[in-house]
């Protein structure tokens, strides 16, 4: 996976929160079954779970191949479709798709929430755009979508240690100090998620971006 943060530059169309879309398709990215759940590989579906503790969302099953709520983050505001696919990581895009047609979401609209491992864990990456970094869940869902340009909430889970395998690496659960600190991570993440559906691209990085204070 890459570093690459490809914000887009002077010239090219706006934030997509500035575009007046009221409507958001959160997805977060992992793999179906209580033998991942607590894995890296799927901190994106922890993600999601904490924005639907946060505003009282019930996720049900939809049939695109996901569980599905509904969250608005305050009245009148903007809404989001909180979306946990229940197919494995590489179809990602089997789902995505299937919603975005349903619920009628832009790609622009879209905000993918995933496990990045050139992030440190603890630190996030929010970027549209660029490449998917060898993601084969981002890869599936720029595919199907068949545009790269939708949002990405990327949640560092940092590089595995010594010489283990990074795909051994993501479906490990994370360390017993990384787990002390994970609520923190997961909150911030979903903060992070909600300044993009309220905020532009830009304002979300530059509140996201430097390393959290300790």
């Amino acid at each position: 996976m890459t570093t690459q943060d490809t914000a887009r530059g002077a010239g090219a169309p706006a934030s997509p929160s500035a575009s007046g879309a009221s409507t958001w398709l959160v997805v977060g990215l992992g793999n179906p079954g209580p033998d991942y759940a607590r894995t890296r590989h799927n901190v994106g579906q922890m993600v999601i779970d904490e924005l639907a503790d946060r505003f009282g969302t019930r996720l049900t099953a939809h049939k695109a191949g996901a569980a599905v709520g509904t969250a608005h983050v305050r009245p009148g505001g903007p809404k989001l479709l909180l979306a946990k696919p229940a197919s494995y990581m590489n179809v990602s895009g089997r789902p995505v798709g299937a919603l975005a047609r349903f619920y009628s979401v832009a790609p622009a609209n879209i905000i993918v929430v995933h496990d990045e491992l050139d992030i440190p864990f603890d630190a996030l990456k929010l970027k549209i755009g660029g490449s998917e970094g060898g993601h084969n869940g981002l890869k599936s869902i720029s595919q199907v979508l068949g545009t790269k340009d939708y949002l990405r909430v990327r949640v560092g889970v940092g590089r595995p240690p010594g010489r283990q395998p990074a795909a051994d690496f993501v479906l490990r659960p994370f360390s017993a100090a990384e787990r002390e600190l994970l609520p923190l991570h997961l909150d911030r993440a979903a903060d992070a998620v909600v300044e993009l559906a309220t905020a532009s691209l830009e304002q979300a990085q530059q509140k996201f971006h430097p390393a959290p204070t300790r």
